[in-house]
């Protein structure tokens, strides 16, 4: 037996990166943030998402970790960006390891509810949004995505 199948696959002191999707949803001018109810970034704002399951692609973990955490159904509209969360223990030890797949999508429908590992859920004006204490990867998520959602708009046919 490896170690690697001798040991569960835990979020918390992993043994290999996980994967997780997320997405940084617009409604008009509106960006949505969910108040995380569980580690890491426990009680802070941040971007919907979660880890990808056995067998699902990324879109499909977007678009049902946002149904999960929100309430809200998504359109993907792209890839936005790719980071890794990695967060260590004083003595160094690695407590978690994300690689998390961003995409920029839009609301489809809905009703928007704190659910699963939210604690709350809502809409916020971009300024007010990136007024919070966030992580310094959101802000820069939401930061790209507003410009990719205006540059969107710019391309679309009249």
């Amino acid at each position: 037996m490896t170690e690697a199948s001798e040991k569960p696959d835990n979020r918390q002191n992993p043994i290999r990166p996980i994967v997780g999707v997320g997405a940084v949803v617009f409604n008009g001018p509106e960006v949505l943030l969910i108040r995380r109810g569980k580690p890491p970034k426990e009680n802070e704002w941040s971007l919907p998402g979660g880890a990808q399951l056995l067998g699902e692609t990324t879109y499909e973990a977007a678009v049902r970790e946002i149904r999960e955490e929100t309430g809200l159904t998504i359109q993907p509209t792209c890839v936005l960006d790719v980071v890794d969360y990695i967060d260590k223990t004083p003595e160094g030890a690695i407590q978690f390891h994300y690689t998390l797949i961003d995409f920029l999508a839009v609301t489809t429908g809905g009703i928007l509810q704190a659910g699963t590992d939210a604690i709350d859920a809502r809409f916020f004006p971009l300024e007010e949004a990136l007024a919070l204490p966030l992580w310094t990867e959101t802000q820069r998520l939401i930061e790209l995505g507003a410009a990719k959602m205006k540059q969107l708009d710019t391309e679309a046919p009249s």
